[in-house]
């Protein structure tokens, strides 16, 4: 269905040598591929902090009708105001003052209603209130419904079974004190455990059993005929009739040091002193850490929440993770709202820096060394968006990114076909390199641009070209194209900047290109990304020196051998190699994979013959087949574009998915996780064997390394989703890999 919005171009091929001067077809056929985009769950969090800096959190509940009820040591707080990206507060209930004057004690949920212990009684509003046990133990704290409403407390010294304010039985633990009590219905028995042990209870024969013992006990949580015990290192099961321990301590875990269990949903949830973690089918962890979704990472407790959420309490708040279905699409137009609100800069595709951490209302919109690459990303999204969809929102957003993208090559008054890195209004930059004065007296703009903004341009202006048939944007779009390569081919594959000397990185004359070993890869990427911007402006232009240069960098110097060198074969430098090889082959670049994949649009689908097209087919598969453990959806989505038979597509659609709604750059920390496999320093940064979900690393740029464990940032910026997570999606939607959303009967 998708591929009825391909634009479908037959074109004649006279030749098939390497260097044939004819442009081959572009045609997409239906790929054999295709993620059905029914909906799924998404997770994002509500937070509300505690400002009651003296008040220690100790539990959370909620009610059938949603009700949230935190009980503190300044008795009952509730949820204020929060929503997502806005934090709400905790603030004391006094919704129900009957309740709330009383010295309350403890909490918790029986049948799904609240109760509570005070120095009197266990009592309940709901039921019509009929619920008033009233008990002999004043300093009563812990309570635990079972049977027919009988309720085992505690003080945490003596033990009373409970009902209809009769005391069935006392007891207690020995000298231990009572730390958690948990009824565990299928087998009638009540789990106490203790500061040094771990026993049970049975109402119906009133007898007390020590079942084992350990002071690094933590938590309790009666299961499907099972214990699960948590510990100060991992936890372990018990088979609830046999009391016996199943299996070895389970260590595998994001962090060992637990101080909750809860079943919720079916579902197993821990708390620990480093995030909450949920334990999936897999055996694997879903690790919930950092303030991208609760408050602190010390967790207090765990708790089912209203409406598909789960409640975290933690010391500095509560964090409410909410489940919600949605679809691809659905997320799309979720971040193309983000993208519009706060991430649109006089057209560019613009990150905020937050001056008040985590608050996205104090974020200022900050240029970039990179507004031309981040913009063209964006830009390029929009027009896959618009090839699809043919939405006047998306051509409009087209239409005002590309005005910024042709003003590059216009503020600058240079009048080569030089484009800027960025411009700002007059007395925000000046004062610091590589800023300059504009002409217009109200502008300045950024010089020394980069081969990044280059191919980024050519890529985004590539698309316009082809898939907008609108006669204003197609023609300035092949006009921009023709503006910058005939600068870069004017000036001997160099680009020129204000004071005639070539930019820093701006270099694809075969005496830079050349002189990196083959082992460099700036030799190969440089190659690369020159060839399929050549091709990009002879198939728009029809210019014959655009074909010519291509032409005789692969024919005299060796452009194509540079391009075809396998990924395998990259590395560092050898020792005899010049400083500036080495210098750029300490480590793998991922700004590179960037860069070629941005290139290979015009590469492969602008080649200019089926011979070279075959080629430049095997060169994306093979650098694909070294990128296949990052998981990077852009990477796995855009191999489509050579017909690639296999591309990882649950790869990228897990990507897609597991990207956070969130993303502000919170600190974010993994090093320290247990459930991970390390492995030995390398060339690429691979860090552990499989890479971590999205949504539990820093927020990353397609030019960034998916191993990377940590971030520090702490919530001092927004990344924009436009160029991370809207060209991944709207390219693929374009490339038919991945459907328009499944319409509910």
């Amino acid at each position: 269905m998708l591929t009825k919005n391909i634009q479908r171009i037959i074109l004649i091929c006279l030749a098939v040598s390497v260097i044939s001067v004819t442009a081959s077809a572009i045609s997409v056929s239906e790929p054999e591929q295709k993620h059905q985009d029914k909906p799924y769950i998404q997770d994002y969090s509500i937070r509300f902090v505690n400002e009651k800096k003296d008040t220690r959190l100790q539990k959370v509940v909620s009610d059938r009708n949603g009700y949230i009820q935190i009980f503190s040591s300044k008795g009952l707080l509730r949820p204020r105001a929060g929503q997502f990206l806005f934090p709400g507060t905790l603030v004391t209930d006094v919704q129900d003052k009957q309740t709330s004057d009383k010295k309350i004690a403890g909490i918790g949920i029986y049948q799904d209603q609240l109760v509570y212990v005070d120095e009197k009684a266990v009592f309940s509003n709901a039921w019509a209130g009929k619920l008033y046990s009233r008990h002999s133990m004043p300093d009563a704290r812990f309570l635990s419904g079972g049977k027919d409403f009988t309720f085992l407390i505690s003080n945490g010294k003596s033990l009373v079974l409970l009902k209809d304010s009769k005391k069935l039985w006392e007891g207690s633990l020995a000298g231990e004190e009572v730390k958690d009590i948990k009824f565990d219905s299928a087998n009638n028995l009540f789990w106490i455990l203790g500061t040094a042990s771990l026993s049970t209870f049975s109402p119906e024969k009133n007898q007390l059993i020590k079942v084992l013992s350990g002071n690094n006990l933590t938590c309790i949580e009666p299961t499907s005929g099972k214990l699960i015990v948590g510990t100060s290192d991992g936890y372990f099961e018990l088979d609830s009739k046999t009391k016996k321990q199943t299996g070895e301590i389970h260590k595998k875990m994001p962090w060992t040091e637990l101080t909750s269990i809860s079943k919720i949903d079916g579902k197993i949830w821990f708390g620990s002193t480093w995030g909450a973690m949920q334990l999936r089918e897999d055996g694997k962890f879903d690790y919930y850490a950092g303030e991208r979704w609760i408050p602190s990472d010390t967790v207090v407790g765990i708790a089912k929440g209203p409406e598909n959420s789960v409640l975290v309490l933690t010391t500095k708040g509560l964090g409410k993770i909410c489940f919600q279905e949605m679809t691809l699409q659905d997320k799309a137009m979720f971040f193309e709202k983000q993208v519009r609100e706060r991430h649109i800069r006089t057209g560019f595709n613009a990150n905020t820096q937050l001056t008040v951490p985590g608050d996205v209302t104090s974020g200022i919109m900050e240029d970039s060394d990179n507004d031309g690459l981040w913009t063209s990303m964006y830009l390029a999204g929009e027009t896959f968006r618009y090839a699809v969809s043919k939405s006047d929102d998306a051509l409009q957003n087209v239409r005002e990114s590309l005005d910024a993208m042709e003003r590059l090559y216009t503020i600058n008054g240079l009048n080569s076909g030089f484009p800027s890195r960025s411009f700002e209004r007059r007395g925000y930059k000046y004062d610091s390199e590589p800023w300059r004065r504009a002409n217009d007296p109200e502008w300045d703009w950024k010089s020394t641009t980069s081969s990044d903004e280059a191919i980024g341009h050519i890529f985004a202006f590539g698309a316009i070209a082809e898939l907008v048939p609108v006669p204003e944007l197609k023609n300035k779009a092949i006009m921009l194209i023709d503006t910058l390569m005939s600068h870069v081919v004017k000036n001997d594959f160099y680009m020129i900047d204000w004071n005639g000397k070539p930019t820093r990185w701006g270099r694809w004359n075969p005496e830079y290109v050349n002189a990196r070993p083959k082992i460099v890869g700036d030799r190969k990427i440089n190659s690369s990304n020159i060839i399929a911007m050549l091709q990009t402006a002879y198939h728009f232009t029809k210019n014959e020196k655009y074909k010519e240069a291509a032409l005789t960098l692969m024919k005299k110097y060796g452009y194509l051998e540079n391009l075809m060198q396998p990924m395998k074969e990259i590395g560092m430098a050898p020792a005899d190699a010049d400083e500036l090889s080495k210098e750029l082959s300490t480590e793998w670049n991922h700004s590179d994979d960037e860069m070629y994949y941005c290139g290979y649009w015009g590469l492969y689908r602008y080649a200019l013959n089926d011979t070279l097209k075959a080629k430049y087919k095997a060169a994306i598969i093979d650098h694909f087949e070294i990128e296949r453990p990052e998981k990077e959806g852009l990477w796995n989505i855009m191999t489509a574009i050579s017909g690639a038979k296999s591309i990882d597509l649950n790869e990228a659609v897990w990507y897609l998915q597991n990207y956070p709604l969130d993303l502000i750059n919170w600190t974010v920390m993994n090093s320290h996780r247990k459930d991970i496999d390390k492995i030995e320093p390398n060339f690429r940064e691979q860090t552990i064997k499989e890479v971590l979900p999205p949504d539990e690393t820093r927020i990353a740029r397609h030019n960034s390394n998916l191993f990377t464990l940590d971030g520090h940032d702490a919530g001092r910026s927004e990344n924009s989703a436009g160029d991370i997570w809207l060209l991944p999606y709207w390219i693929g939607r374009y490339l038919g890999v991945i459907s328009e959303p499944e319409i509910k009967k």
